[in-house]
C-alpha cells in the first residue's frame, strides 16, 4: 500500500519565497542537509528547482514515511532517501555538506534542541558553508508583528519550552559554534530567513 502524501498549507505558501532566497545563497553546485523536512514538500520543490544541488532530507523517524511518499512520487535523481535525525540525540551524518537548511523548526524545539541543531550544523558544514534558517523570529526581545506575538504566546501555552526565538540569542549561540550571521532576509507574513556561514 502506498502511503498518502502529507500536506501542509504553510509549506505550499512559503516554498516560492524561500526558493528565491536559496537561489541566491545556494548558487554553487553542492549537497544540502535539510533538517526537519516535515511533510517533504520543500525537499521535492527545492530539489526539482535546484538541480545543481543534491538534497538530503531528514527528520525524526515518525515523519520519514511521508517524506518518502513525496520523494517516490517526484522521482528526482538529486533527492536522496530521507534519513532519521533527532537534532538532540543524533546521529548526525558522517558527511560534510556545502549547505544546510531548516524551516519552521526553531520555535517548536526546546532551547536545548536549538543549541544542539546549531552545534550539529557546525559539525557537518564545511568551512565557508551556508546554513539558511527560515521562520518567525523576534528582534532584540520584541516581536516583529502582533501576529507573531500571538503565535509565541500560543506556543508557550501549549508547551513552555517552545516559542519564537530571538535573533540576539541565536546569534550568540551560533557564534560559539563558529557560525556567523551574514544575511537576514525579510519574508512574507512577518517571517525571516537567517543566513549563517561556517567560519572555518
Amino acid at each position: 500500500m502506498t502511503m498518502q502524501r502529507p500536506f501542509a498549507e504553510s509549506a505550499e505558501q512559503n516554498k516560492g519565497p524561500i526558493l528565491e532566497v536559496l537561489r541566491e545563497w545556494f548558487g554553487a553546485p553542492g549537497n544540502v542537509l535539510e533538517i526537519g523536512s516535515g511533510t517533504g514538500q520543500h525537499a521535492v520543490h527545492f530539489a526539482a528547482a535546484l538541480p545543481h544541488l543534491e538534497w538530503q532530507p531528514s527528520d525524526v523517524a515518525a515523519h520519514l514515511g511521508g517524506i518518502e511518499a513525496w520523494r517516490a512520487a517526484a522521482g528526482l535523481a538529486n533527492l536522496r532517501p530521507a534519513r532519521a535525525l533527532d537534532v538532540a540525540t543524533g546521529p548526525w551524518p558522517d558527511e560534510v555538506f556545502d549547505y544546510a537548511y531548516t524551516a519552521n523548526t526553531a520555535h517548536i524545539m526546546h532551547w536545548r534542541e536549538v543549541l544542539a541543531m546549531l552545534a550539529g550544523v557546525a559539525q557537518v558544514l564545511r568551512g565557508g558553508g551556508v546554513f539558511a534558517m527560515y521562520g518567525p523570529f523576534s528582534v532584540d526581545g520584541r516581536q516583529t508583528a502582533a501576529s507573531n506575538a500571538a503565535f509565541d504566546a500560543a506556543l508557550r501555552r501549549s508547551d513552555p519550552g517552545m516559542g519564537v526565538r530571538d535573533l540576539a540569542d541565536l546569534r550568540n549561540a551560533a557564534q560559539r559554534c563558529e557560525l556567523e550571521l551574514v544575511g537576514q532576509v525579510a519574508m512574507p507574513v512577518n517571517n525571516l530567513t537567517l543566513i549563517w556561514r561556517r567560519q572555518r
